[in-house]
């Protein structure tokens, strides 16, 4: 996806993670100082990728005719687009 301040803006996304352990998890990494914006795009990053990932390992757990997913259909996908 390509990231722009419109994709990142207002939108639902923002709610679905909590912004705090994301600045928290920067300023562990050695980020001193960790603008609200930079939170904010990298939370929006975050939950894209969790998404994509999601609809990729249920297009698994369906194939295999089940509806629970797994770990290791997540597992699988990493592996596979790694």
């Amino acid at each position: 996806m390509n990231y722009t301040r419109r994709n990142i803006k207002m939108g639902k996304k923002k709610n679905l993670l909590p912004w705090s352990p994301i600045r928290d998890i920067m300023k562990k990494k050695g980020a001193l100082i960790v603008a609200r914006d930079a939170v904010d795009f990298m939370r929006t990053i975050v939950i894209d990728l969790i998404e994509s990932k999601t609809e990729e390992a249920l297009k698994l757990t369906r194939h295999s005719k089940r509806t629970k997913l797994t770990k290791a259909d997540i597992e699988l996908v990493m592996k596979l687009k790694a």
